[in-house]
């Protein structure tokens, strides 16, 4: 199982990133998850437009989910015909949420392009892939996600604040993908997003056996939440970029 970082600026694109979006390939088989802005460009360096199995939206704010909108041109406008429709795993209201944000009545809306499902906390397969949601301590309803293949665990935070539900996700994970986009000492908000230490804090309560910092807005010193991440975890933490790929198993 391989995991590309398309996407990991947090709230907006930074110079050096679009928002969140990331590729995990295993046996043939590709996942997108989130698609926020800026991402379906970055998206075609690492995969074809019509190489894509599956989407897997953690929630609908627009640094996760706007790009959908760009993709439904590029697949409903395809010369040579619209391909079958893509499988979009979401929240309750995507479908709805997504033809808003085109500005198109909302049946059928996206809906002969993209084949949307409704996610719930709990688990399934998608290809090889065995998935579990979970919801996690967001304004919206947000998910995090276990992803498993070959004895090997990919666990992704989405966003959200310190949660239980996100260090069961994370349980033993080979890599927690994890948000922290605000810094220690600075940011308060409840239920919002993750610091540096709290992502290390709940890596060390997972038992995973590697951090990777990601949605890292750009106002917030990466340096800064890294060192704070390695105050609270022992284990190997680095800062998630553009184009990184990571080999799980």
């Amino acid at each position: 199982m391989d995991l590309t970082v398309v996407g990991c600026s947090g709230s907006f694109p930074s110079p050096d990133s679009p928002c969140s979006c990331y590729l995990v390939e295993a046996d043939g088989y590709r996942l997108v998850i989130d698609l926020g802005n800026g991402a379906l460009g970055a998206l075609q360096r690492h995969c074809g437009l019509y190489d894509v199995d599956a989407v897997l939206l953690s929630h609908l704010h627009a640094d996760h989910c706007i790009d959908m909108c760009a993709y439904w041109v590029a697949r409903n406008y395809r010369v040579g015909g619209c391909p079958d429709p893509l499988p979009v795993h979401g929240p309750q209201g995507t479908a709805e949420r997504l033809a808003r944000a085109y500005d198109m009545d909302e049946q059928p809306g996206m809906k002969e392009v993209f084949d949307f499902h409704t996610l719930t906390s709990g688990t399934f397969t998608l290809g090889p892939l065995r998935i579990t949601a979970a919801p996690v301590a967001h304004p919206v309803e947000a998910y995090g996600f276990r992803i498993e293949h070959g004895g090997h665990v990919l666990a992704y935070s989405g966003d959200t604040g310190p949660c239980p539900e996100l260090t069961t996700l994370a349980r033993d994970a080979d890599l927690l993908l994890c948000e922290a986009s605000f810094t220690h000492g600075v940011e308060d908000i409840p239920d919002l997003h993750l610091n540096g230490r709290q992502a290390g804090e709940t890596a060390a309560a997972a038992g995973a056996r590697r951090l990777v910092l990601t949605h890292i807005p750009p106002w917030t010193d990466t340096g800064r939440n890294l060192a704070d991440a390695r105050a609270a975890y022992p284990g190997p933490v680095e800062a998630a970029r553009s184009g990184a790929v990571y080999h799980l198993g």
